[in-house]
Protein backbone atom coordinates (compact mmCIF):
# COMPACT_ATOMS: atom_id res chain seq x y z
CA UNK A 1 0.00 0.00 0.00
CA UNK A 2 3.02 2.39 0.79
CA UNK A 3 4.88 1.85 -2.31
CA UNK A 4 1.17 2.37 -4.33
CA UNK A 5 1.23 5.77 -2.47
CA UNK A 6 4.43 6.58 -2.63
CA UNK A 7 4.16 6.49 -6.61
CA UNK A 8 2.10 9.57 -6.32
CA UNK A 9 3.29 12.85 -6.10
CA UNK A 10 1.15 16.20 -4.97
CA UNK A 11 -0.15 17.07 -8.29
CA UNK A 12 -1.88 13.78 -8.23
CA UNK A 13 -3.51 13.85 -4.74
CA UNK A 14 -4.92 17.39 -5.79
CA UNK A 15 -5.78 16.86 -9.14
CA UNK A 16 -7.81 13.45 -7.72
CA UNK A 17 -9.43 15.28 -4.98
CA UNK A 18 -10.57 18.07 -7.35
CA UNK A 19 -12.39 16.02 -9.53
CA UNK A 20 -14.19 13.60 -7.37
CA UNK A 21 -15.19 17.54 -5.27
CA UNK A 22 -16.18 19.18 -8.55
CA UNK A 23 -18.40 15.61 -9.79
CA UNK A 24 -19.69 15.14 -6.44
CA UNK A 25 -21.03 18.96 -5.75
CA UNK A 26 -21.87 18.93 -9.79
CA UNK A 27 -24.06 15.53 -8.95
CA UNK A 28 -25.76 17.29 -5.47
CA UNK A 29 -26.36 20.49 -7.31
CA UNK A 30 -28.30 18.28 -9.92
CA UNK A 31 -29.95 16.26 -7.01
CA UNK A 32 -31.11 19.05 -4.96
CA UNK A 33 -32.10 22.47 -7.32
CA UNK A 34 -32.44 21.40 -10.86
CA UNK A 35 -34.47 17.72 -10.13
CA UNK A 36 -37.11 20.46 -7.81
CA UNK A 37 -37.11 23.10 -10.80
CA UNK A 38 -37.66 20.20 -13.11
CA UNK A 39 -40.38 18.68 -10.89
CA UNK A 40 -42.48 21.91 -10.64
CA UNK A 41 -42.16 22.03 -14.62
CA UNK A 42 -43.59 18.93 -15.45
CA UNK A 43 -46.54 19.32 -12.69
CA UNK A 44 -48.07 21.65 -15.01
CA UNK A 45 -47.83 19.14 -18.21
CA UNK A 46 -50.43 16.72 -18.58
CA UNK A 47 -48.90 13.52 -19.44
CA UNK A 48 -47.71 11.87 -15.99
CA UNK A 49 -45.14 9.51 -17.35
CA UNK A 50 -42.72 12.68 -17.17
CA UNK A 51 -43.23 12.80 -13.42
CA UNK A 52 -42.63 9.35 -13.02
CA UNK A 53 -39.54 9.45 -14.43
CA UNK A 54 -38.53 12.22 -12.53
CA UNK A 55 -40.09 10.52 -8.87
CA UNK A 56 -37.03 7.78 -10.10
CA UNK A 57 -34.32 9.91 -10.68
CA UNK A 58 -34.95 11.73 -7.34
CA UNK A 59 -34.40 8.48 -5.77
CA UNK A 60 -30.84 8.31 -6.46
CA UNK A 61 -28.58 8.26 -3.29
CA UNK A 62 -25.80 10.26 -1.82
CA UNK A 63 -23.37 7.28 -1.62
CA UNK A 64 -24.16 6.73 -5.34
CA UNK A 65 -22.94 10.15 -5.93
CA UNK A 66 -19.79 9.72 -3.52
CA UNK A 67 -19.21 6.56 -5.85
CA UNK A 68 -19.38 8.13 -9.29
CA UNK A 69 -16.94 11.42 -8.13
CA UNK A 70 -14.68 8.92 -6.63
CA UNK A 71 -14.11 7.16 -9.78
CA UNK A 72 -14.27 10.09 -11.62
CA UNK A 73 -11.24 11.01 -9.78
CA UNK A 74 -9.75 7.91 -9.72
CA UNK A 75 -9.21 8.04 -13.62
CA UNK A 76 -6.65 10.70 -13.16
CA UNK A 77 -4.37 8.44 -10.98
CA UNK A 78 -2.05 5.54 -12.91
CA UNK A 79 -3.05 2.20 -10.99
CA UNK A 80 -1.95 -1.33 -11.35
CA UNK A 81 -4.46 -3.61 -13.56
CA UNK A 82 -5.39 -5.56 -10.32
CA UNK A 83 -6.52 -2.30 -8.04
CA UNK A 84 -8.45 -0.87 -11.41
CA UNK A 85 -10.22 -4.33 -11.56
CA UNK A 86 -11.31 -4.38 -7.92
CA UNK A 87 -12.39 -0.77 -8.44
CA UNK A 88 -14.39 -1.46 -11.67
CA UNK A 89 -16.29 -3.84 -9.40
CA UNK A 90 -16.65 -2.16 -6.53
CA UNK A 91 -18.76 0.25 -8.55
CA UNK A 92 -20.64 -1.78 -10.63
CA UNK A 93 -22.08 -3.29 -7.36
CA UNK A 94 -22.98 0.16 -6.57
CA UNK A 95 -24.39 0.96 -9.57
CA UNK A 96 -26.80 -1.85 -9.79
CA UNK A 97 -27.82 -1.32 -6.66
CA UNK A 98 -28.96 2.44 -7.59
CA UNK A 99 -30.50 1.28 -11.04
CA UNK A 100 -32.75 -1.40 -8.86
CA UNK A 101 -33.49 1.66 -6.32
CA UNK A 102 -34.48 3.65 -9.29
CA UNK A 103 -36.44 0.69 -11.62
CA UNK A 104 -38.34 0.25 -8.40
CA UNK A 105 -39.29 3.55 -7.79
CA UNK A 106 -40.37 3.22 -11.53
CA UNK A 107 -42.62 0.86 -11.15
CA UNK A 108 -44.14 1.87 -7.74
CA UNK A 109 -44.98 5.41 -9.08
CA UNK A 110 -46.56 4.10 -12.43
CA UNK A 111 -48.79 1.60 -10.36
CA UNK A 112 -49.64 4.32 -8.88
CA UNK A 113 -50.72 6.72 -11.42
CA UNK A 114 -52.47 4.15 -13.09
CA UNK A 115 -54.45 3.09 -9.99
CA UNK A 116 -55.84 6.74 -9.59
CA UNK A 117 -56.47 7.06 -13.21
CA UNK A 118 -58.68 3.89 -12.60
CA UNK A 119 -60.35 6.41 -9.62
CA UNK A 120 -58.94 3.62 -6.91
CA UNK A 121 -60.70 0.49 -7.80
CA UNK A 122 -59.81 -1.82 -5.80
CA UNK A 123 -59.91 -4.89 -8.30
CA UNK A 124 -57.41 -2.84 -10.78
CA UNK A 125 -55.30 -2.10 -7.23
CA UNK A 126 -54.80 -5.66 -6.26
CA UNK A 127 -53.83 -7.07 -9.77
CA UNK A 128 -51.52 -4.02 -10.77
CA UNK A 129 -49.85 -4.58 -7.34
CA UNK A 130 -49.50 -8.04 -8.73
CA UNK A 131 -48.17 -7.04 -11.38
CA UNK A 132 -45.64 -4.78 -9.73
CA UNK A 133 -44.25 -7.45 -7.74
CA UNK A 134 -43.65 -9.42 -10.84
CA UNK A 135 -42.14 -7.01 -12.36
CA UNK A 136 -39.66 -6.18 -9.88
CA UNK A 137 -38.76 -9.40 -9.09
CA UNK A 138 -37.69 -9.54 -13.06
CA UNK A 139 -36.06 -6.20 -12.94
CA UNK A 140 -33.75 -7.27 -10.29
CA UNK A 141 -32.96 -10.88 -11.57
CA UNK A 142 -31.97 -9.19 -14.96
CA UNK A 143 -29.64 -6.42 -13.06
CA UNK A 144 -28.05 -9.54 -10.65
CA UNK A 145 -27.71 -11.53 -13.67
CA UNK A 146 -26.25 -8.60 -16.24
CA UNK A 147 -23.74 -7.55 -12.44
CA UNK A 148 -22.70 -11.30 -12.32
CA UNK A 149 -22.26 -11.71 -16.18
CA UNK A 150 -19.91 -8.75 -15.72
CA UNK A 151 -17.72 -10.06 -13.21
CA UNK A 152 -16.65 -12.79 -15.24
CA UNK A 153 -19.06 -15.49 -13.74
CA UNK A 154 -20.69 -17.76 -16.22
CA UNK A 155 -24.64 -17.19 -15.99
CA UNK A 156 -25.69 -19.72 -18.86
CA UNK A 157 -25.86 -22.40 -16.79
CA UNK A 158 -27.86 -20.46 -13.99
CA UNK A 159 -30.10 -19.22 -16.81
CA UNK A 160 -30.84 -22.62 -18.18
CA UNK A 161 -32.00 -23.81 -14.51
CA UNK A 162 -34.01 -20.91 -14.13
CA UNK A 163 -35.71 -21.92 -17.37
CA UNK A 164 -36.01 -25.28 -16.81
CA UNK A 165 -37.60 -24.77 -13.31
CA UNK A 166 -40.00 -21.89 -15.02
CA UNK A 167 -41.23 -24.51 -17.35
CA UNK A 168 -41.45 -27.31 -13.92
CA UNK A 169 -43.35 -24.50 -11.69
CA UNK A 170 -45.43 -23.38 -14.80
CA UNK A 171 -47.15 -26.82 -15.62
CA UNK A 172 -47.14 -27.66 -11.58
CA UNK A 173 -49.57 -24.28 -11.22
CA UNK A 174 -51.25 -23.83 -14.57
CA UNK A 175 -54.64 -23.79 -13.32
CA UNK A 176 -53.67 -20.46 -10.59
CA UNK A 177 -51.50 -18.56 -13.46
CA UNK A 178 -54.72 -19.18 -15.52
CA UNK A 179 -56.79 -17.40 -13.34
CA UNK A 180 -54.13 -14.45 -12.43
CA UNK A 181 -53.66 -13.65 -16.04
CA UNK A 182 -57.57 -13.84 -16.59
CA UNK A 183 -57.59 -11.26 -13.50
CA UNK A 184 -55.16 -9.10 -15.62
CA UNK A 185 -56.82 -9.11 -18.38
CA UNK A 186 -60.48 -8.11 -16.82
CA UNK A 187 -58.11 -5.38 -15.28
CA UNK A 188 -56.90 -4.31 -19.02
CA UNK A 189 -59.93 -5.40 -20.86
CA UNK A 190 -62.63 -4.35 -18.39
CA UNK A 191 -65.67 -5.95 -19.94
CA UNK A 192 -67.17 -5.16 -15.98
CA UNK A 193 -66.35 -3.52 -12.98
CA UNK A 194 -67.51 -3.78 -9.39
CA UNK A 195 -70.63 -2.54 -9.09
CA UNK A 196 -71.86 -4.00 -12.89
CA UNK A 197 -74.75 -6.90 -13.05
CA UNK A 198 -73.93 -9.06 -15.20
CA UNK A 199 -75.31 -12.84 -15.77
CA UNK A 200 -73.30 -15.97 -16.86
CA UNK A 201 -75.19 -18.44 -19.20
CA UNK A 202 -78.73 -19.50 -18.09
CA UNK A 203 -78.68 -19.97 -14.71
CA UNK A 204 -76.58 -17.21 -13.29
CA UNK A 205 -76.43 -13.69 -12.18
CA UNK A 206 -75.44 -11.22 -10.16
CA UNK A 207 -73.66 -7.89 -9.07
CA UNK A 208 -69.88 -8.08 -9.18
CA UNK A 209 -68.75 -7.58 -5.78
CA UNK A 210 -65.03 -8.00 -5.93
CA UNK A 211 -62.60 -9.01 -8.55
CA UNK A 212 -59.51 -10.81 -6.89
CA UNK A 213 -56.43 -12.53 -8.44
CA UNK A 214 -57.99 -16.17 -8.50
CA UNK A 215 -62.14 -15.27 -7.89
CA UNK A 216 -64.52 -13.24 -8.82
CA UNK A 217 -67.70 -12.84 -6.41
CA UNK A 218 -70.81 -11.86 -6.96
CA UNK A 219 -73.96 -11.26 -5.37
CA UNK A 220 -77.13 -12.56 -6.57
CA UNK A 221 -80.19 -11.98 -6.64
CA UNK A 222 -81.54 -14.03 -3.83
CA UNK A 223 -78.65 -12.59 -2.06
CA UNK A 224 -75.93 -15.65 -1.70
CA UNK A 225 -72.67 -14.85 -3.00
CA UNK A 226 -71.28 -16.76 -6.19
CA UNK A 227 -67.45 -17.38 -6.51
CA UNK A 228 -65.91 -17.74 -9.59
CA UNK A 229 -62.41 -18.66 -10.87
CA UNK A 230 -61.45 -15.98 -13.29
CA UNK A 231 -60.67 -18.00 -16.01
CA UNK A 232 -64.06 -19.94 -16.29
CA UNK A 233 -65.51 -16.53 -16.06
CA UNK A 234 -63.98 -15.10 -19.44
CA UNK A 235 -64.57 -18.50 -20.72
CA UNK A 236 -68.67 -17.87 -20.20
CA UNK A 237 -70.66 -15.68 -22.30
CA UNK A 238 -71.35 -12.34 -20.25
CA UNK A 239 -74.00 -10.07 -20.27
CA UNK A 240 -73.45 -6.48 -18.90
CA UNK A 241 -76.60 -4.79 -18.38
CA UNK A 242 -75.15 -1.73 -16.25
CA UNK A 243 -73.67 -0.44 -19.75
CA UNK A 244 -77.53 -1.05 -21.10
CA UNK A 245 -78.46 2.67 -22.51
CA UNK A 246 -81.80 1.93 -23.13
CA UNK A 247 -84.22 -1.50 -22.88
CA UNK A 248 -85.96 -3.31 -26.17
CA UNK A 249 -89.22 -4.48 -24.83
CA UNK A 250 -91.42 -6.99 -27.34
CA UNK A 251 -94.38 -8.39 -26.66
CA UNK A 252 -97.58 -9.98 -28.18
CA UNK A 253 -100.72 -9.67 -28.21
CA UNK A 254 -104.39 -11.12 -29.79
CA UNK A 255 -107.58 -10.30 -30.55
CA UNK A 256 -110.52 -12.61 -31.39
CA UNK A 257 -111.27 -13.47 -34.76
CA UNK A 258 -114.83 -12.15 -34.15
CA UNK A 259 -113.38 -8.52 -34.55
CA UNK A 260 -113.95 -6.25 -37.33
CA UNK A 261 -111.94 -5.48 -39.61
CA UNK A 262 -112.15 -1.32 -39.06
CA UNK A 263 -111.14 -2.32 -35.54
CA UNK A 264 -108.98 -4.37 -36.45
CA UNK A 265 -106.65 -1.91 -38.36
CA UNK A 266 -107.54 0.86 -35.47
CA UNK A 267 -105.53 -1.63 -32.97
CA UNK A 268 -102.23 -0.26 -34.58
CA UNK A 269 -103.14 3.21 -34.23
CA UNK A 270 -104.02 2.80 -30.51
CA UNK A 271 -101.34 1.29 -29.44
CA UNK A 272 -98.42 3.89 -31.40
CA UNK A 273 -100.51 6.56 -29.77
CA UNK A 274 -99.91 5.05 -25.58
CA UNK A 275 -96.38 4.76 -25.95
CA UNK A 276 -96.15 7.73 -28.39
CA UNK A 277 -97.10 9.90 -25.09
CA UNK A 278 -95.55 7.50 -22.80
CA UNK A 279 -92.16 9.74 -21.10
CA UNK A 280 -89.89 7.01 -20.86
CA UNK A 281 -90.77 5.08 -24.16
CA UNK A 282 -89.58 5.70 -27.79
CA UNK A 283 -92.27 3.70 -30.12
CA UNK A 284 -90.59 1.47 -32.72
CA UNK A 285 -93.32 -0.46 -34.83
CA UNK A 286 -96.47 -2.04 -33.88
CA UNK A 287 -97.87 -4.62 -36.16
CA UNK A 288 -100.48 -7.24 -36.87
CA UNK A 289 -98.27 -10.58 -37.78
CA UNK A 290 -100.07 -13.76 -38.19
CA UNK A 291 -103.31 -15.73 -37.77
CA UNK A 292 -102.74 -17.33 -34.96
CA UNK A 293 -104.68 -20.80 -33.54
CA UNK A 294 -107.34 -19.29 -31.98
CA UNK A 295 -106.24 -15.09 -31.99
CA UNK A 296 -105.48 -12.10 -34.30
CA UNK A 297 -101.71 -11.46 -33.31
CA UNK A 298 -100.17 -8.16 -33.34
CA UNK A 299 -95.89 -7.63 -32.14
CA UNK A 300 -95.47 -4.44 -30.56
CA UNK A 301 -91.71 -3.20 -29.77
CA UNK A 302 -90.49 0.32 -28.43
CA UNK A 303 -87.61 1.25 -26.16
CA UNK A 304 -87.45 2.24 -23.01
CA UNK A 305 -85.00 5.33 -22.34
CA UNK A 306 -84.06 4.78 -18.72
CA UNK A 307 -81.56 0.93 -18.62
CA UNK A 308 -83.14 0.72 -14.83
CA UNK A 309 -84.83 -2.16 -14.36
CA UNK A 310 -87.69 -0.75 -11.98
CA UNK A 311 -88.21 1.74 -14.60
CA UNK A 312 -88.75 -0.48 -16.78
CA UNK A 313 -91.57 -2.63 -14.72
CA UNK A 314 -93.37 0.87 -14.11
CA UNK A 315 -93.28 1.90 -17.65
CA UNK A 316 -94.07 -1.05 -19.16
CA UNK A 317 -97.28 -1.65 -16.82
CA UNK A 318 -98.58 1.84 -17.58
CA UNK A 319 -98.43 1.04 -21.11
CA UNK A 320 -100.67 -2.36 -20.57
CA UNK A 321 -103.02 -0.93 -18.47
CA UNK A 322 -103.27 1.78 -21.01
CA UNK A 323 -103.55 -0.85 -24.04
CA UNK A 324 -106.50 -2.67 -21.85
CA UNK A 325 -108.35 0.59 -21.66
CA UNK A 326 -108.10 1.31 -24.97
CA UNK A 327 -109.09 -1.78 -26.16
CA UNK A 328 -111.95 -2.26 -24.05
CA UNK A 329 -113.37 1.81 -25.37
CA UNK A 330 -113.38 0.46 -28.63
CA UNK A 331 -114.60 -2.95 -28.52
CA UNK A 332 -111.51 -4.98 -29.36
CA UNK A 333 -111.66 -8.25 -27.30
CA UNK A 334 -108.34 -9.89 -26.05
CA UNK A 335 -108.72 -13.81 -27.38
CA UNK A 336 -108.05 -16.39 -25.08
CA UNK A 337 -107.14 -20.01 -26.54
CA UNK A 338 -110.68 -21.91 -27.54
CA UNK A 339 -111.91 -24.38 -29.93
CA UNK A 340 -115.18 -24.10 -32.03
CA UNK A 341 -116.77 -27.63 -33.25
CA UNK A 342 -118.64 -27.89 -36.23
CA UNK A 343 -121.62 -30.83 -35.79
CA UNK A 344 -122.32 -31.60 -39.39
CA UNK A 345 -125.74 -33.80 -39.63
CA UNK A 346 -125.49 -36.43 -42.84
CA UNK A 347 -128.98 -37.10 -43.80
CA UNK A 348 -129.01 -40.34 -44.78
CA UNK A 349 -132.10 -42.22 -47.54
CA UNK A 350 -134.94 -43.97 -45.19
CA UNK A 351 -134.29 -47.66 -44.93
CA UNK A 352 -137.10 -49.81 -47.11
Amino acid sequence: MDDLFSTFSDTHYYKFIGISLSVYLGLWFIKKFFFVKLKAIFSKTKSRYDDIVLDALAQTKLYFIAAVALYAGSQSLILSKKITTGINKVMLIICAVQFIIWGRQFINSWIQTTIEQKNNDPSVKTSLNFIGLLLKALFIALVILFVLNNMGVDVTTFITGLGVGGVAIALATQNILGDLFSSLSIVMDKPFVVGDFITLGPDTAGTIEHVGLKTTRLKSLSGEQIVISNSDLLASRIRNFKRMEERRVVFQLGVTYQTKRDNLQKATELIKDIIVKEENARFDRAHFVRFGASSLDFEVVYWITNPEYNIFADVHQKVLYAIHEAFEANNLEFAYPTQTLFVQKNETSALN
